[in-house]
């Protein structure tokens, strides 16, 4: 009797913790990723990109994850025609010769059951390097249209756009970028 005790305890245990991984999909709806960079150290120009995707496995039992989000950088947007074409070409992000930028990261530090920070690997112009993004707020909800939890929140980190190959006008124009990323992933059935 105390075997099949243990065994069903150890069951829903196991069950537990399953329910608490998934799999979640990147909703493009309520994700975006800013950017912000000074001009000649002097005003902010700010832009976005349009079009991502990608995924997020979150284990909350395990503390563990990953996260695997991809940007058309053809679908960079500050407001300003002519500035998006100069981003689109060959002395930003050269979209023709490279159209995505991809970051993978699956290093999670978490505060309680709370998502702290990921850090991971930024693929831009063919460049990888590291980049940890901290998050300033992480939750998780049952959405009630959908019937399904959702999780996401606000992230951000500054990046020396160099490092990948983006170095028009430096020093003049100041190398560090700040990336903002909201973003909400919809669990999978």
């Amino acid at each position: 009797m105390k075997k099949a005790l243990f065994l069903t305890a150890l069951l829903a245990a196991a069950g537990a913790a399953q329910a608490q991984s998934g799999t979640y999909a990147i909703d493009p709806t309520h994700t975006q990723v800013f950017f912000e960079a000074k001009h000649f150290g002097t005003s902010t120009n700010r832009g976005r990109w349009d079009k991502k995707e990608g995924t997020v496995t979150l284990d909350k039992a395990a503390k563990t994850g990953k996260v695997e989000l991809t940007l058309d950088m053809s679908s960079i947007s500050t407001g300003i025609g002519p500035f998006d074409g100069h981003l689109k070409g060959n002395d930003f992000f050269a979209v023709e010769q490279f159209p995505t930028a991809k970051f993978v990261g699956d290093k999670f530090v978490f505060n309680g059951d709370k998502v702290a920070s990921v850090s991971g690997m930024l693929t831009l112009r063919d460049k990888t390097n590291p980049v940890t993004l901290t998050a300033t707020s992480f939750n998780c909800y049952e959405q009630p249209r959908l019937k399904r939890e959702v999780c996401g929140g606000d992230f951000e980190t500054t990046i020396q756009r160099s490092q990948w190959g983006v170095s028009y006008g430096v020093p003049a124009i100041p190398d560090a970028v700040r990336l903002l990323i909201q973003v909400e992933a919809i669990k999978q059935p």
